[in-house]
């Protein structure tokens, strides 16, 4: 196996409406496109931090100048030539876990087309299609949420996650049960709680949720294993969800019942499969999250979410349900709240360069 060249590509795609979590709001999603060429073929990954620092301290500058200065000359001149090297090579360099995911998961796309199978194949997903959730953030009023999720739900999606944050959390859940009565029901605090909200916290589960996901820091474990010890509502851990030994800590404290598996926050997909290895070993189920990510990030997440593991569906929905456009050929598309993934090989969704093009921010070629 020869790389003969590398080339990064960063766009920007409007969303739909502005999107808001407890921490921050964003209007415009970023992606880096990361392009691998070798002995005839191209695989493609995505590095796809939120804009702006609020989820996670990585951006999209921060990424790109990983990419361009770092991982990309690295891989060029150290010629990795398969899944395994790849991460043998970029493990001890460290740093930025989006670029990572970025270069990691075009090389999973490459082997997969090298076995002329698709990629869930090749991560030894034992399905075709996945279940698929809606998630809704927060808004000016309740009114407005009901609206939303009435509107999405046309599409047939198998739960809703509604965002929430102090002094919005019960009112809304309450105003949601009422509309739309046993709908599988989930939270999402993104952090935004603390211990001293522990008496508040316990109160959700009146509302029999199917998860709190992330109520406390991201790196308080011990909190976490307070709250599920007094509640009966599984929490579910997402941006404590960083890494194979931070998971195994949590298991021994007994912090949650429920794990999010995100490729971009783990550092790829071999990161992502130990995660759900470890976690089906002790008997905690896992689902796949997204940032959300543009269509090859969402796309390989779905074929992640075809292991045995993944028990919950997917925060990946249609392209349409987030962005005005999408860079992949076929769109994402949710049919009866389901996702299929297409014939075909690696990704299974081909990049459209007219639409990569139409939404460039910058682009370098190594």
């Amino acid at each position: 196996m020869k790389i003969e060249k590398i080339r990064l590509t960063h766009v920007r795609l409007p969303l739909v409406e502005p999107f808001k979590i407890s921490n921050g709001v964003v209007s415009e999603k970023d992606g880096i496109i990361v392009q691998i060429h070798s002995d005839g073929l191209v695989g493609v990954g995505e590095a796809s931090p939120m804009s702006g620092s609020f989820y996670s301290e990585e951006t999209p500058e921060s990424t790109w100048d990983f990419l361009r200065n770092s991982l990309a000359p690295t891989v060029l001149s150290r010629q990795p030539s398969s899944v395994k090297e790849i991460n043998k090579l970029l493990n001890p360099i460290g740093g930025n876990f989006y670029a990572r995911a970025g270069v990691e998961t075009a090389f999973w796309d490459l082997q997969a087309q090298r076995r002329a199978v698709p990629l869930s194949q090749a991560l030894g997903g034992t399905r075709d299609n996945i279940e698929s959730g809606l998630a809704v953030g927060i808004y000016p009023t309740i009114k407005e949420l009901l609206a939303a999720i009435e509107r999405h739900l046309k599409e047939g999606y198998k739960r809703v996650k509604i965002k929430i944050q102090p002094g919005w959390d019960c009112e809304p859940l309450k105003e949601v049960r009422r509309a739309f009565g046993s709908t599988k029901l989930m939270v999402d605090a993104n952090c935004a709680y603390t211990r001293s909200d522990m008496d508040h916290l316990k109160k959700l589960d009146e509302f029999d949720l199917v998860m709190i996901e992330q109520p406390l820091s991201k790196d308080d474990l011990e909190g976490h294993a307070q709250l599920q010890d007094a509640s009966k509502t599984p929490i579910c851990l997402d941006e404590g969800a960083k890494d194979v030994s931070t998971i195994e800590r949590a298991i021994r404290l007994g912090s949650c019942r429920i794990v999010n598996i995100k490729i971009q926050r783990v550092g790829g997909l071999q990161n992502a499969i130990a995660m759900h290895d470890l976690c089906a070993h002790a008997g905690i189920p896992v689902w796949g999250g997204t940032m959300p990510e543009l269509g090859i990030g969402s796309a390989q997440t779905v074929h992640l979410a075809t292991l045995n593991n993944f028990c919950y569906p997917t925060d990946v929905e249609s392209s349409s349900r987030w962005f005005v456009d999408d860079i992949v050929d076929p769109p994402i598309e949710v049919h009866d709240g389901t996702l299929t993934i297409p014939a075909g090989v690696g990704n299974c969704h081909q990049l459209n360069e007219t639409k990569l093009k139409k939404y460039v921010v910058r682009e370098e070629t190594f």
